[in-house]
């Protein structure tokens, strides 16, 4: 069996960081080849008569579940680290492809994409070349192929930085929350534990919060309040 070698462009490539937030801890999605204990982030290539923002919407769908995704595109990586034909050629002998001369074992210039997704409504699918694909905890991830583990950082790094502003365009949360778990997330993001009342003061400062009833569970009168994005 061989993959189209006329169908996608050379050398480009993308690879995607998709977070998910478990309601306690930051999750990865990642893919193995389970014949060489390899892992790696889900990936794939740019057909020829495809916008590269489509490509990466159509390989997130394939490999989440979900069609409607914002993605953020965050670096182009393009090291000689990332160019070790070996670990690419053994990878299609496992799947059982034809390795002569496969455009596939070049070197690739990769685009980097993150996405912030609700955890719960993914169906986790892997690729045509790996076995597997799962969550894992941001602080027990896997050892990760070429340079994906430097795709991780970076993502991570530019998701804290811009944290603010992006919240408005995930679906981590459900349509109302409380405070304690909007708190939550961006402690699962920073990797840190925030002051609540710093914390509250800053978020209602934003401007971004609409606040409804109390959440009430059963007598207790220190409910808290449930809040929920203002849509723009």
């Amino acid at each position: 069996m061989s993959l189209p070698t006329n169908e996608y462009i050379p050398h480009i490539s993308y690879d995607s960081v998709i977070f998910g937030f478990s309601g306690e801890k930051l999750k990865i999605l990642i893919l193995e080849y389970h014949n060489m204990k390899t892992y790696a982030l889900p990936g794939g290539f740019v057909k020829m008569d495809e916008p590269l923002d489509d490509a990466v919407k159509r390989g997130l769908s394939e490999r989440t579940g979900l069609d409607k995704i914002y993605l953020e595109q965050f670096h182009t990586f393009g090291s000689m680290q990332r160019f070790k034909p070996e670990i690419m050629r053994r990878i299609l002998e496992e799947q059982g492809h034809q390795v002569e001369d496969h455009w596939m074992l070049g070197r690739f210039i990769t685009v980097g994409y993150y996405a912030l997704i609700n955890y719960e409504s993914v169906i986790p699918t892997p690729d045509a070349l790996s076995d597997s694909i799962d969550w894992y905890d941001y602080d027990q991830l896997p050892e990760l192929m070429m340079d994906h583990r430097e795709l991780v950082e970076k993502a991570l790094e530019h998701l804290r930085i811009h944290l603010d502003h992006k919240l408005l365009s995930f679906n981590l949360l459900p349509d109302k929350f409380t405070m304690k778990e909007l708190q939550q997330v961006y402690e699962a993001i920073l990797g840190e534990e925030l002051n609540r009342a710093n914390f509250q003061r800053k978020m209602l400062s934003l401007g971004i919060l609409q606040r409804h009833d109390k959440l009430y569970t059963g007598g207790s009168h220190k409910a808290p309040y449930l809040y929920s994005f203002k849509k723009n």
